[in-house]
């Protein structure tokens, strides 16, 4: 800890230059990670996190990517500190790998953190990590999720904090067991090496700022950096309605969730106690996962400027049950976190949105909605892929949901490209557009989800999906219309052969379509308010039918 009384000794318009320059880091490991990634979902989706921490593991500069995934990061270099310490266990060019979901890893088994230290002049000054979901870690099915999973070692393979460099060696054994327990070791073994080199991009730059500055300055700035992200998230605490807000929903199996937040001057709490037990399948999350989704909703409530630290969620208090669905113990499963967790990061919106005067809009299709398909190509290879799905959000106070974007906690990811699909992932894609269904009506329109059906191309296939708001709607706000729910249909010779929104490895063959529909956003406000010009565009445009127009909208002549 360096002393408050060294400021003066510190070129302001220096420290602020590092502070840039840790934020430029992050983003050249981002996009180092993304060239070099061999599977789609990292390449094009961008399902992966970067991030800078201080030497004792709290966040320091978060690059771009998926916002829970930059906050996993930093439990993650702390689970490497707690396990190897800082002194001789730790090396200038070590790179440590984990995954465990209840220690270092906090998601789930596919999300594979890779975390490495920096020295400057045999001072560590700082870590770099990144976060990226590997499409099979082995695990009972491919790709290792699936709803039917009653515990964690069924989801995959654990890394508990494991060297995986030894001062800028691979250790070959390490990797070997890796790739042994893999259905697709080359993909995996390239997904690896971009985590590798986006670590040993960043160590470099960040080298290279302790040698221009020094490292006392270098230190100084982060220290900094940290307490200046702290001020701005309680001085914005300060603008938010105090209080004590709560909000309740149903799951999929109709069981009640609910929070209580509170928010005072100088704290935002969020008491998610009183929750269903964890779940006996995959549909769970560890604190640590929860907490870096709260992390997500607060952060762009509290204080939603483009860069984060640790000192942003300084004001931040969670409060869960031990052994809830919010706060499972080992060794439950948690392939699906991410779905439970949209739970737990919209109840909290839900609770404050009608006291932000607008600035939330109502709900939104709320899901990952991760799809995993796979086949056996023409060659006898086995191929698998995994893509999240975009959805509708809701209307706020004067304007409609956006259409077609990912969940509120996915950050910078894109969908991938219908080309990339089709070159790359062995399928067709018949069909990408938006949603036919009725969108959230009101004043202002809940925005669209999407229709897209990949049709299968190899032998002997199959499709894992477990989606969330599969049975209850988003939320309208203000007499606006709920939304529409999460659903896969499976097509057999033009037939609808299932209909359902959980899937285990269900087989599908060449000539399949697999059908995803996500949800449109809820309405804000009464539909007979919405502008009459507005509703004859929307006919025109196909968002809504006559018959909305005429029995929903009263729109009597167009």
């Amino acid at each position: 800890m360096l002393s408050a009384n060294t400021s003066h000794k510190f070129d302001p318009i220096t420290v602020e230059i590092i502070q840039s320059s840790l934020v430029a880091v992050a983003e050249e490991m981002f996009v180092s990670m993304a060239k070099a990634a061999m599977s789609s979902v990292i390449y094009e989706v961008l399902d992966f996190g970067v991030a800078v921490t201080d030497r004792d593991g709290n966040l320091a500069s978060a690059g771009a990517g998926i916002p829970t995934f930059v906050g996993m990061l930093e439990p993650a270099v702390k689970a490497v500190i707690k396990k190897f310490g800082t002194g001789k266990g730790v090396s200038k060019g070590d790179i440590f790998i984990t995954n465990d979901p209840y220690s270092g890893g906090v998601s789930h088994i596919n999300d594979v953190s890779l975390v490495m230290p920096v020295f400057a002049d045999d001072v560590l000054v700082a870590w770099v990590a990144n976060k990226g979901h590997w499409v099979d870690v082995g695990g009972m099915v491919p790709g290792g999720q699936s709803p039917h999973a009653t515990e964690v070692f069924q989801e995959g393979l654990i890394f508990p904090e494991v060297k995986l460099f030894d001062r800028g060696q691979p250790i070959q054994s390490v990797i070997d067991i890796i790739m042994s327990n893999n259905r697709l070791p080359e993909q995996t073994a390239g997904d690896m090496w971009a985590g590798v080199s986006a670590l040993r991009i960043g160590a470099n730059r960040i080298e290279e700022i302790a040698a221009k500055y020094t490292i006392e300055v270098l230190l100084y700035s982060i220290e900094n950096y940290l307490s200046y992200g702290e001020s701005v998230a309680r001085n914005a605490l300060k603008a938010l309605p105090k209080g004590t807000f709560t909000a309740s929903d149903l799951t999929n199996d109709n069981a009640e969730i609910k929070v209580v937040v509170t928010i005072t001057e100088d704290a935002f709490i969020v008491d998610l106690r009183g929750n269903p037990p964890q779940d006996k399948g995959p549909m769970n999350t560890s604190y640590m996962a929860t907490l870096v989704t709260i992390q997500a909703i607060y952060k762009g409530i509290v204080a939603p400027q483009k860069w984060a630290n640790a000192g942003s969620y300084r004001p931040l208090q969670l409060l869960t049950d031990k052994g809830s669905m919010f706060d499972a113990e080992f060794p439950a499963p948690v392939g699906f976190w991410y779905e439970n967790k949209l739970g737990a990061y919209d109840l909290v919106w839900k609770a404050l949105a009608p006291h932000l005067s607008g600035a939330v809009p109502a709900g939104n299709f709320n899901g990952v909605c991760a799809t995993a398909i796979g086949f056996k190509r023409d060659n006898g290879k086995s191929h698998s892929f995994i893509e999240p799905q975009i959805g509708g959000w809701g209307a706020s106070i004067n304007k409609d949901g956006e259409n077609a974007l990912f969940s509120g906690s996915h950050g910078d990811t894109y969908n991938c490209p219908v080309e990339v699909h089709e070159i790359r992932n062995g399928v067709q894609i018949d069909c990408l557009k938006l949603s036919d269904e009725p969108s959230g009506a009101g004043k202002y329109r809940g925005g669209k989800g999407i229709e897209l059906r990949y049709r299968i191309l190899g032998q002997d296939g199959w499709v894992t999906t477990n989606y969330s708001r599969a049975t209850v709607p988003p939320w309208g706000m203000e007499a606006g219309f709920e939304g529409t729910t999460n659903k896969v249909k499976i097509f057999r010779e033009g037939k609808c052969v299932s209909e359902t929104a959980k899937l285990s490895k269900f087989p599908v063959l060449k000539n399949d379509v697999i059908c995803i529909q996500t949800g449109n956003g809820g309405g804000f406000g009464s539909p007979l308010d919405r502008d009459r010009e507005l509703v004859r565009q929307d006919l025109k445009d196909g968002f809504i039918t006559e018959a909305e127009a005429r029995n929903v909208y009263g729109l009597v002549d167009h």
